[in-house]
């Protein structure tokens, strides 16, 4: 029997929903590789940190993203599961709070455990959580600015592991350079590719996107392009970082078949867009195991 609307067990679903718990690893991983491979070591600094880009990073992102995007998502057929939540109005103060007090509580206990010892690990985690709220509040709506909205997603997912890297007193070498750039590339092909399943109820709801500015195809063949430049771009990262250049081509095979992809066909890029939620699984436990390789290597 399904719970009755505005249950307690009612509300906590809903309020997880909105947090996308599929994807909390895609920004709690990011930090806690970064920290382990530069510290070696696991302490509270890890776990609270871990547990803060795990869950309330999450919700605070997503979760103001379907308060704000409610009026569009009741057009977007797609929404009401694991592609995102379709969130009662009555929850929407709720959300947000919920997203507001674990970033604030959280957040405060890391940013308390890291110290002072790394000024501009705040500068990292100040520009982090302001693209987080700017991709969706009103009067900032970055995510209806064209190609800033790809910039912007990809901050979300790149300022996690930049602050693992800063906190845990990481040297910037080209190498490491090469390889936040091509995780940069990696996260704006995968919001642009994300985007063209959501040309037509983007459109019919007046939001702009990189998608609804470009098209649909000229769009996949952009994301193509950027995963192909990651790729190339890990092929300049100490060893076994060139072996993660491979990761590159799964997600070059899904978005393929979408390559002339028209705007009225754009819903069906949707069958990409599942294999890539997947895919960011095997990718995790690609890299997770080139990461062990490369500490057993001597770093």
């Amino acid at each position: 029997m399904s719970e009755q609307l505005g249950t307690a067990g009612w509300k906590t679903r809903q309020v997880v929903l909105s947090s996308r718990p599929l994807s909390w690893i895609n920004t709690a991983f990011p930090f806690a590789a970064a920290y382990v491979v530069t510290t070696g070591r696991v302490d509270a600094l890890l776990i609270v940190g871990t547990l803060f880009f795990l869950i309330p990073y999450n919700l605070l992102m997503y979760g103001v993203n379907d308060v704000f995007d409610y009026e569009s998502d009741l057009r977007n057929p797609r929404k009401g599961g694991a592609e995102g939540a379709l969130l009662h109005p009555a929850l929407h103060r709720t959300v947000i709070a919920a997203g507001v007090l674990g970033c604030v509580f959280v957040g405060g206990a890391m940013v308390g455990l890291a110290g002072t010892g790394h000024p501009l690990s705040w500068v990292v985690l100040t520009v982090s959580l302001f693209a987080v709220v700017a991709y969706s509040v009103r009067g900032l709506r970055f995510k209806e600015r064209p190609v800033l909205d790809s910039i912007t997603s990809s901050t979300h997912f790149v300022s996690p592991a930049v602050y693992g890297l800063v906190v845990a007193g990481a040297t910037a070498n080209f190498g490491l350079l090469a390889l936040l750039a091509a995780f940069f590339l990696w996260g704006m092909a995968s919001h642009a590719f994300g985007a063209v399943q959501d040309v037509e109820p983007d459109r019919q709801a007046g939001i702009a996107s990189i998608a609804t500015a470009l098209g649909a195809w000229p769009t996949v063949r952009l994301a193509i392009t950027f995963w192909v430049l990651a790729g190339l771009l890990m092929l300049a990262t100490p060893w076994p970082g060139p072996l993660a250049a491979v990761l590159a081509v799964p997600y070059i095979l899904a978005a393929l078949p979408f390559w002339s992809v028209s705007d009225e066909q754009s819903e069906s890029a949707n069958r990409g867009w599942k294999r890539f939620l997947w895919l960011n699984f095997f990718t995790g436990f690609v890299v997770t195991l080139l990461l062990i390789l490369w500490v057993r290597n001597g770093g």
